[in-house]
């Protein structure tokens, strides 16, 4: 779940909660934004831990780091900086 659909569930729980007065027979209203706003809660917390593990990771496809080879030809004492 990515943050802004945890946010979307913690909106639309709490306007469910504390917005809407409306009675269904066999249906609290009230439990069903407090159960959404628990579940968009869940889902953001997932989706922050999910975007700091995934800034620690090195790029796919290497580690990122850069070799420089331009001198790999060169003898070492031969070898100057541009």
């Amino acid at each position: 779940m990515t943050i802004g659909a945890g946010l979307t569930l913690i909106i639309i729980g709490a306007i469910l909660t504390y917005a809407v007065e409306v009675e269904i027979s066999g249906l609290d209203i009230r439990v069903v934004g407090i159960i959404l706003m628990i579940g968009g809660l869940a889902g953001l917390i997932i989706g922050i831990i999910r975007m700091a593990s995934a800034r620690r990771r090195p790029p796919p496809g290497g580690d990122g780091r850069y070799y420089d080879d331009t001198y790999q030809d060169v003898p070492p004492d031969r070898r100057h900086p541009h």
